[in-house]
């Protein structure tokens, strides 16, 4: 089960805010971190991870439904890279 920005506003509630200002903040961060990859910088949160922004060069593929071959445009994708300390406590390590 995926944790959806609801999810993330309630806990954020259940801390003592406000639904209203819950609701804010989370809007607020998600469009800090939109803005910022949206310009091409990268997004480090200390102990999380490393949101950055990839240029995939044009390139050959195929269509999987008729097998036809068609050329993928250039275009920028969002990668993510985890923390050493999310990803020891992902696999159950101190």
């Amino acid at each position: 089960m995926a944790l959806t920005k609801s999810d993330i506003v309630a806990r954020v509630h259940e801390l003592g805010f406000t639904k209203k200002k819950s609701v804010e903040t989370i809007e607020s961060l998600l469009e800090i971190i939109k803005t910022t990859l949206e310009k091409g910088e990268d997004v480090l949160i200390s102990g999380f991870g490393k949101f950055c922004v990839k240029n995939k060069m044009e390139r050959r593929g195929r269509n999987p439904a008729t097998g036809s071959d068609l050329v993928l445009r250039k275009r920028k994708v969002v990668t993510f890279k985890c923390s050493g300390k999310l990803r020891d406590k992902i696999n159950g390590q101190k």
